[in-house]
């Protein structure tokens, strides 16, 4: 029986393992491991806050190789935090056109709706990483803490 048990939770653990590779964008900052100079000239500008050279980058990065859902994603997470919202959101579903699973692109995708007043549709992303997430994962508390923080400005 003991034994029974210990496979049961080694290949539970597997799955979970497997899940998270396939559903790829975990949300942290930089986990694609691009060896593309645009990409990582992205990267530190995103992490300078330089957003018009971030935007530059990740454009010649998606250019390069436009089935970079991560490429796509900070894409739209620097038009986002330049105040460009309609090519944020266009950056956004094209990293989930790409990759549906791309908890990253979720969680931002969410937070611009939230930028734009739209509470309904960051529900509808906190509700895709519900299902997404296992596991509690960091793109879901964040976008869940950040809809919390959005209904008590609005309560105010």
């Amino acid at each position: 029986m003991k034994t029974m048990i210990h496979r049961l939770v080694l290949l539970a653990s597997l799955s979970l393992s497997a899940a998270s590779l396939a559903a790829g964008g975990s949300g942290g900052m930089f986990e694609s491991g691009s060896q593309d100079p645009d990409y990582a000239a992205g990267e530190a500008a995103i992490k300078a806050k330089n957003w018009p050279q971030a935007i530059a980058s990740m454009t010649q990065a998606v250019q390069r190789e436009p089935n970079n859902a991560d490429a796509e994603n900070w894409l739209g997470y620097s038009y986002r935090k330049s105040g460009d919202l309609p090519n944020a959101f266009r950056h956004y579903e094209r990293a989930l056109a790409i990759n549906p699973g791309h908890r990253g692109a979720h969680e931002y995708l969410g937070e611009a709706y939230l930028q734009a007043g739209d509470l309904v549709h960051a529900e509808r992303q906190l509700a895709a990483l519900d299902k997404l997430c296992w596991l509690p994962c960091e793109a879901y508390r964040e976008l869940k803490e950040k809809i919390a923080d959005f209904r008590k400005s609005k309560a105010q």
